[in-house]
């Protein structure tokens, strides 16, 4: 059996809002196994977006216990935290959050220079992977000189070049066409067979539909949690 990578325990997410506290997230538990890929969904002030953030170590819980690979984050510091997401997770956003003064290379290759990597190795790993998401006759282009699907793949890229164990996308196709969002659908097919633990934060039923289980939130809390299909590196 796979070892949870993800495990949160009774976490709440609490904003001080004038004299009521508002709960973004209330006693939540969720566990998510290696190489799992888990579609999170809910509209809309639902509290899957913090949930994201929580597990990205982007933001902290006001309460409850959070192990990532098995280690207490939650009196870890901002360095430390920054370590953890640099080294064990990916991002992929909707608006691709690509620096519009550097080339798709560039924009790859930035993770690597935050840990340190010399400019060989980053130049060697940023072509592999822009390779496999099928950009390598692109990489010296600028994000206003590629597609909004070319954009994604190159957010894509960026996020795997540090060969995270954990890759978390917050509504990756919201920006793109039908046809462009099943061809970055398929691309994270691929990373999920390749091993690597995808989390999707989704309003769309056929883009979770992809996931193998599926997470339902209302209010802050899980109202469903389903396994549609078998772990597809089971």
């Amino acid at each position: 059996m796979a070892e949870n990578v993800v495990q949160l325990e009774d976490i709440s997410r609490v904003y001080e809002m004038g004299e009521e506290p508002l709960y973004a997230l209330k006693k939540l538990t969720l566990s998510i196994e290696d190489g799992d890929y888990v579609a999170i969904m809910g509209t809309s002030g639902s509290g899957k977006s913090t949930l994201m953030n929580l597990i990205g170590c982007l933001d902290r819980a006001t309460e409850g216990r959070y192990l990532l690979n098995q280690k207490d984050v939650f009196d870890l510091t901002d360095d430390e935290l920054a370590e953890i997401r640099n080294s064990t997770i990916g991002f992929v956003f909707q608006q691709f959050n690509l620096l519009s003064s550097m080339t798709a290379i560039e924009n790859v290759m930035l993770p690597l220079v935050y840990a340190g990597v010399d400019k060989e190795q980053r130049t060697l790993r940023a072509q592999f992977v822009l390779q496999q998401v099928g950009l390598d006759q692109r990489i010296y282009h600028r994000p206003n000189q590629l597609s909004g699907g070319q954009q994604q793949r190159v957010s894509i890229a960026r996020a795997i070049v540090n060969k995270p164990r954990i890759l978390l996308a917050d509504e990756p196709t919201g920006a793109l066409d039908s046809h462009t969002a099943t061809e970055i659908l398929e691309l994270f097919d691929d990373l999920v067979e390749q091993g690597i633990t995808v989390i999707l934060v989704t309003h769309d039923g056929e883009v979770a539909n992809r996931a193998s289980r599926i997470v339902r939130m209302r209010d802050g809390q899980i109202t469903s949690d389903s396994r549609i299909r078998s772990k597809k590196n089971a």
